[in-house]
């Protein structure tokens, strides 16, 4: 086995600077305990290099920079942030757990050829939890504890990867990953395991201080005591540790269970009244939504976005959210799709007052399989968004129909508001299926002869056609193609038509109507070629 442990040593903070945009960078912005007295949790560099530190009182830190930034801690939104983390990494290992306050822990072992190798893994990993706007610390280790203490000391140790084999064992002996937690200790692995301070260690206080008395400070200088003295001196509980540490005992931890649905919110910094802010902010939470889709096997059909707004003073109520709604042609989970979509429909929206937070949630999604591995490197297929999903974003949901074929001879009754839209092959098609068992019709295919030719564009009602034919002669290039139907619901025609070219040069399809007789019919344009 091989854990990854993915530490946010700056959650506290990460919560809110995420949604930052990069011009806002360089203001200064800190997190503060509230209550009577508050003090700094976490200061972003400019506040550092003000002055701001950690456990300064908040009003010492406004003396330093009076221009800082303060946001109250919310615990409440770090554990739904740990989740939201946890969330995404499932899209590598279904073996996710959660290390409360500020760690997960994945079991990558089983997906380091998938990934194309530990290099390439680990660099997926640590990029990813950057996207999400996260400074992160990474570590590896055969067992989760291990993983945990190694990320937790990082630099202290002056290590910022450690496992216990090295790339070549883990490439020769691959069934060193799997032995599971009884495996023999690899002497690397214990050495690197040596200096780790036992302060780190999710352990009773009362216990690293009895130890810390005696001089005992490290893991290693822990494992060179005689066990059963050790045991009598600070209980059972700490020599199970160690084990666990080691590998030498089973370390079972509550697996990580996906929501059923996604709905991630993200907290500004600051209330902000830009839209592309707000774009940058929902971006983050749109690389939350793709590794969910991913790890669960779905592509979102319909999504919604709510912007809460900024309450104020002396408004009992507030404003009350902006809700955005919007469905795409076909389910996806790209994120340079869904991002472009949203891009668009958030530059349609006119916000009534600053937004202080949004919330983007799934509404409807369908199975969406896995693309196939390419056999030859360099097959990545790039993402690409449907016009569709870029119309239906840019116009609105109304300005776009969707229109399907329908089995009828008269032109303007030869169409349906109706059907489905779905991707095969990266092109966009219609599925009639539903529209047509919904009115108890045999499913068939509606072609036409493609001998008969057929205008792009139908006018809404057809134009007579009698004064512009006595001004300039038409020349008739096609036809007489007759349509005579509709007797049977009282909107019957009988029609000849013909492509002809107009005194523009332009290709259009006109007919003569012999309703009322045949030499009398009158000339109608009905549409124009491309």
């Amino acid at each position: 086995m091989l854990w990854a442990c993915l530490l946010l040593p700056s959650l506290s903070l990460d919560v809110f600077a995420r949604a930052q945009p990069p011009s806002d960078a360089a203001k200064p912005f800190a997190v503060a305990t509230g209550g009577r007295t508050p003090r700094i949790v976490s200061a972003n560099a400019v506040a550092h290099d003000a002055g701001v530190r950690p456990g300064q009182l908040v009003s010492a830190s406004l003396a330093l920079a009076p221009d800082l930034i303060l946001r109250d801690r919310n615990l409440d939104t770090e554990a739904a942030a740990l989740a939201a983390v946890a969330m995404w990494a499932t899209q590598f290992t279904p073996a996710v757990t959660l290390a409360p306050p500020d760690a997960v822990l994945v079991e990558i072992g089983g997906s380091v050829r998938l990934f194309g190798g530990l290099s390439k893994l680990t660099a997926r990993l640590s990029a990813g939890a950057r996207d999400l706007g996260y400074a992160v610390r990474l570590a590896l280790a055969p067992t989760p504890t291990a993983a945990l203490l190694f990320a937790r000391a990082g630099e202290r140790i002056g290590v910022r990867l450690q496992f216990s084999y090295s790339q070549a064992a883990i490439n020769q002996v691959p069934e060193k990953l799997e032995s599971g937690p009884n495996f023999f200790p690899d002497p690397d692995f214990l050495e690197a395991l040596a200096p780790l301070p036992l302060a780190l260690a999710d352990v009773d206080p009362a216990v690293i201080d009895t130890l810390a008395a005696a001089g005992i400070t490290t893991v290693g200088q822990a494992y060179a005591l005689p066990r059963a003295a050790l045991a009598r001196r600070v209980g059972a509980d700490f020599i199970a540790f160690l084990d666990r540490l080691r590998g030498l005992a089973t370390d079972p931890r509550p697996p990580f269970v996906p929501p059923p649905h996604y709905a991630g919110k993200i907290e500004l910094p600051a209330p902000v009244e830009n839209i592309e802010a707000l774009t940058f902010a929902v971006n983050r939470l749109v690389h939350e939504l793709a590794g969910w889709l991913t790890g669960r096997g779905l592509g979102v059909i319909e999504l919604a976005l709510a912007l809460a707004h900024e309450r104020y003073i002396g408004v009992k109520t507030g404003i009350p959210a902006t809700h955005v709604r919007f469905a795409l042609a076909a389910p996806a989970r790209e994120h340079a799709h869904l991002i472009a979509v949203l891009r668009e429909r958030l530059g349609r929206v006119a916000l009534p007052a600053p937004v202080e937070s949004i919330t983007l949630s799934t509404l409807t999604t369908a199975s969406l399989a896995s693309r196939n591995l390419g056999l030859l490197p360099g097959d990545d297929v790039v993402a690409t968004v449907p016009l569709i999903d870029r119309l239906r974003a840019r116009l609105g949901e109304d300005a776009v129909t969707l229109v399907a074929p329908h089995a009828e001879y008269r032109p303007e009754r030869a169409w349906r508001e109706s059907g489905e839209i779905r991707v095969e092959k990266g092109r966009v098609r219609l599925d009639l299926s539903a529209n047509l068992r919904s009115r108890n019709v045999q499913q068939k295919e509606v072609e036409s002869d493609p001998a008969l030719p057929r205008p792009i564009w139908l006018l809404s009602e057809p134009e007579p056609l009698g004064h512009l034919l006595e001004a300039q002669p038409w020349v008739l290039r096609d036809g007489p193609e007759r349509i005579e139907s509709g007797w049977w619901d009282g909107a019957d025609v009988r029609r000849d038509y013909f492509v002809a070219e107009n005194p523009r040069g332009e290709t259009v399809w006109i007919y003569r109507d012999h309703r009322y007789g045949i030499d009398d019919g009158e000339w109608f344009l009905h549409g124009v070629f491309a």
